[in-house]
């Protein structure tokens, strides 16, 4: 029967999807993490279904209830009879109505455990919608800084590309003043081409990045639109104008060699930052009190703890069934026949069994308390469940923290090496080699720490999800 009910609710869903438009996403929006996950909320099939389980729960706690309320029947009847023989002949006509009210006194706790019973799969039923709504929550939240990610490193391929373009452009004044080899320029060109190169390939992880996080929102055919920047992953992409002045004006040292000193840059591309105003504040809790929380806060562990107790009221409810129900009835009889007319008022209560078979119900006890015990062992499994995912978790989460000021430092040692080694290019006392290895590690050091922040938003995700925190 609860198979029947759950292919019925499924199909209503679907049905239901298919009638109703999904809300989708205007052109142009601009989405928050909490729009996303509510249009996740809004769209998802998954969701919609557990919505239904609820209902089918609900109405299985007033069908238990039923059994308080009283119960009505009647019934119309119609009799002819001829009899003829060689002694007598004899013919009646007898029509009936019956109209009776039939009320349960006392079940001896039977209802009540059937009501108890059903009450706790609609709170464990609750528990898994507020389970699918959690996961929901942390697919969208991962995909979401997924795209974050993705633009950032965009935003650094685009710098990249616009400093090997200045730098080319200043080598090839260079070369046409005699001041670099040929080497250097063709190098450039190369460097320049992987740039392009690399933002081509940034900004198709960009898209796929929006098709993740239209997924993880069951959006199709979505237009375009932009996300926001979250608290804990806040970038800018607006970059300095780079000029070179000058770059023809050069000075003869007296050794002969040639000083393009008044060749500089006015500003400086390297020095924008991709993480703004990045606010990093180690995490409030232990992971002992981490555990503690998820114990309290984790969804499935609470809807194990209510199918247990649906169990255990399964196995009452079996119990009493050994024991009878007391009954009351009123009813109205009305009888007219070919010889005489009847009606008349009839009152009792009744002391009864239905159908008591003590082999099946000593089974059925026996299985209940098998139930009961698979019940405890998956609350177990659960808290055992919790207590690792939370605790592998909490260590991501931490490693990753460690990480961040690490990788801002290792940004900033970049930086003065790659400006360093720039200055030194500038006035002929470096080679164009060490330039290229400082840029390229100082793109590399912002890429890595780019990641390493969309990396620690998904473990910090992972871990408020495994703390049961939407």
């Amino acid at each position: 029967m609860k198979k029947i009910l759950y292919i019925l609710a499924v199909l209503m869903v679907i049905f239901s999807i298919k009638a109703e438009a999904i809300e989708e996403i205007e052109q142009g929006a601009t989405l928050s993490i909490n729009d996303c996950i509510e249009l996740a909320i809004k769209n998802s099939p998954e969701i919609e279904i557990y919505k239904q389980n609820v209902i089918v729960n609900d109405a299985r706690v007033g069908q238990s209830k039923a059994s308080y309320f009283p119960t009505v029947g009647a019934s119309v009847g119609y009799d002819f009879a001829n009899t003829d023989n060689k002694y007598v002949s004899t013919h009646s006509n007898n029509t009936t109505a019956r109209v009776a009210l039939n009320q349960l006194i006392y079940s001896f706790g039977k209802v009540l455990s059937k009501v108890k019973m059903q009450k706790f799969y609609k709170i464990a039923a609750q528990y898994d919608l507020d389970n699918a709504i959690l996961s929901t929550s942390n697919n969208v939240k991962s995909a979401y800084y997924g795209v974050l990610a993705a633009k950032a490193n965009v935003d650094i391929q685009k710098a990249n590309v616009y400093v090997n373009e200045r730098q080319y452009d200043r080598t090839k004044a260079f070369y046409e003043e005699g001041l670099v080899s040929k080497i250097d320029l063709v190098n450039e060109e190369v460097y320049l081409s992987d740039a392009k190169i690399g933002l081509v390939n940034a900004e198709n992880l960009y898209e796929q990045a929006i098709l993740q996080l239209n997924s993880a929102m069951y959006i199709t055919d979505a237009p375009e639109y932009q996300i926001e920047n979250t608290e804990t992953f806040n970038f800018k992409n607006n970059y300095a104008e780079v000029n070179l002045i000058n770059i023809a004006n050069t000075t003869t040292n007296e050794d002969g060699t040639v000083n393009p000193q008044s060749a500089v840059l006015t500003t400086q591309v390297e020095k924008t930052d991709i993480l703004e105003n990045y606010k990093f504040e180690p995490y409030p809790y232990t992971m002992k009190q981490s555990v503690e929380i998820a114990y309290k806060n984790r969804p499935d562990l609470h809807s194990m703890l209510a199918t247990q107790d649906a169990v255990k009221e399964a196995l009452n409810y079996t119990k009493r069934s050994l024991l009878p129900d007391l009954t009351g009835s009123v009813g109205y009889n009305w009888n007219n026949n070919t010889h005489y007319n009847t009606n008349g008022v009839t009152m009792g209560a009744y002391l009864s069994t239905n159908n008591l078979n003590l082999m099946d119900t000593k089974l059925k006890i026996k299985e209940n308390k098998a139930q009961l015990e698979i019940a405890k062992k998956n609350v177990e499994l659960v808290k055992q469940s919790i207590y690792f995912q939370v605790q592998t978790a909490y260590v991501n989460m931490v490693q990753l923290e460690k990480n961040i000021p690490l990788m801002q430092t290792k940004v900033k040692q970049t930086l003065e090496n790659y400006e360093l080694a720039d200055a030194r290019y500038e006035v002929g006392l470096g080679n164009f080699i060490e330039l290229q290895d400082a840029k390229e590690n100082y793109n590399k050091a912002q890429m890595d720490y780019v990641q390493t922040i969309y990396k620690y938003n998904v473990a910090l995700t992972n871990l408020q999800t495994a703390m049961g925190e939407k």
